[in-house]
């Protein structure tokens, strides 16, 4: 069995990779596994220096790591820049707050000395997507070696050049050779690892489907899980939002990355009073972007990851239109090759249609017209995810009063769009997950949170 690599722009295979064997991956668990021992009695000082190596090595082959995003998932160029340049601030982050995170925590109990300390587990195994194949992997990686765990990478099989480009940039950082480790195998073999004894904990970002069969194999096995899923972000706009501000972050809130995002505006929710003149505005500078290749400066929107998750969403489109939607702009699959979708935008949208109660993971944004604040949070809340939301308004305290109390999410932002950012929680509710990512509450998701109670014996 092997994996092919489809460069999403044109189509052509670049690359292929065998299946690892069963000997070869229990070969890989078990010297990820010994060097994690010696790793977690690792000073925090010199996992920190380590951290920053990472940090140097990523920023000084920003232009190379960004290519093979280019080419395997169809990374617009200068947003893989980005991407490469917000792992190396994660590093940093971890390095310079993980000792602190972790301290120990003295605990006023009466007994002569009790505490809380924080202990690795042991190997974390990821099992990651392709749309950021470098951050959402930080985005595990950073805090958990950190905290003194070793960790095993399953990626996304479209992006095994970007599994295999992680594994040299701890290398050449100076990490242990075999504590990160990558595993090119598939969903059968990705079972087996979770219930290895000698994996500790599972975190996944993904599908919900495939939230679902991991956290029942990390359940059946009693082993920790984080599960950062899908998500139908809505982005609220109320009659005295700043509409210009509003419709120019929207556009990068559901575009960005070609629209493969969990954590994109994907159902912008409109109150009538401003509805006509934001969906004007709006298609107007959707109308503006510029659909080619990623490679070439001034393009917007890339191909999709695969041919097969560009029909899928064209599929939802088109069953939302048989059922009663609008499309303003986009909607038809290109001539020629490649993964090719559209800026798309779909009106009349109701309940009960597909680009209503599901995730549209693609170049797709939803106009919704609502009656008022009370009608808007109401649909924003009326699905079954909950991963982040955002809320646009000129009144402040009435922007964080929706925000904190009324928006049913991980996450609410205020007049700014949806992101993660590694000084704060990233994760979800309902079908959007649990356990959170980065920050504090990151770090110590893959810790034993260990009681510690001294008393005399005399």
């Amino acid at each position: 069995m092997s994996f092919d690599i489809i460069n999403p722009a044109t189509g052509e295979k670049i690359e292929s990779y065998p299946a690892m064997s069963a000997q070869e991956v229990d070969t890989i668990v078990g010297k990820c596994h010994e060097a994690r021992r010696e790793w977690e009695q690792t000073p925090f000082a010199e996992r920190a220096r380590l951290l920053k190596a990472v940090a140097g090595v990523l920023r000084g082959n920003k232009e190379a790591y960004t290519d093979v995003m280019v080419r395997e998932m169809g990374k617009i160029h200068a947003q893989g820049l980005a991407e490469v340049e917000k792992c190396a601030w994660c590093c940093d982050y971890y390095a310079e707050n993980g000792e602190r995170f972790l301290a120990d925590e003295e605990v006023d109990t009466g007994a002569h000395h009790s505490f809380v300390s924080y202990k690795p587990l042991g190997v974390v195994l990821a099992v990651m997507p392709w749309n950021f194949p470098l951050w959402q992997v930080f985005r595990f990686a950073a805090p958990a070696l950190m905290a003194g765990n070793g960790a095993l990478l399953k990626h996304a099989p479209n992006v095994f050049g970007c599994a295999l480009l992680l594994e040299d940039i701890f290398r050449e950082a100076g990490f242990p050779a075999d504590l990160f480790s990558s595993l090119l195998i598939d969903v059968p073999q990705t079972t087996q690892v979770i219930h290895d004894p000698r994996v500790a904990a599972v975190t996944i970002t993904a599908s919900v489907g495939a939230g679902r069969a991991v956290a029942a194999e990390a359940g059946k096995a009693l082993k920790k899980c984080v599960l950062e899923l899908g998500g139908s972000d809505p982005f609220i706009v109320l009659e005295d939002a700043r509409l210009d501000r509003a419709v120019e972050v929207g556009i990068v809130a559901r575009f960005q990355n070609s629209g493969q995002s969990c954590i994109a505006a994907k159902r912008f929710i409109v109150v009538d009073a401003v509805y006509d003149e934001f969906e004007r505005r709006f298609v107007e500078a959707v109308k503006q972007l510029k659909m080619g290749d990623p490679r070439e400066e001034g393009v917007d929107i890339g191909p999709m990851a695969r041919v097969d998750l560009r029909d899928g969403l064209h599929d939802q489109v088109r069953r939302s239109v048989r059922a009663g939607a609008r499309v303003l702009v986009g909607g038809e699959i290109p001539d020629g090759p490649g993964a090719f979708y559209p800026p798309t935008v779909l009106v009349d949208v109701r309940e009960g249609m597909a680009a209503w109660s599901e995730e549209l993971f693609g170049p797709v944004a939803t106009l919704i017209r609502v009656r008022d604040e009370a009608e808007a949070l109401r649909v924003a809340n009326g699905t079954d995810f909950g991963l982040s939301a955002s809320v646009w308004t000129r009144d402040l305290a009435r922007g964080e009063r929706i925000a904190a109390d009324r928006l049913q999410s991980g996450g609410a932002f205020v007049n700014e769009m949806s992101r993660s950012d590694p000084r704060m929680p990233f994760g979800g509710i309902r079908h959007s997950g649990y356990g959170r990512e980065l920050s504090i509450h990151g770090i110590r998701e893959f810790v034993n949170v260990h009681t510690v109670w001294v008393e005399r014996g005399d």
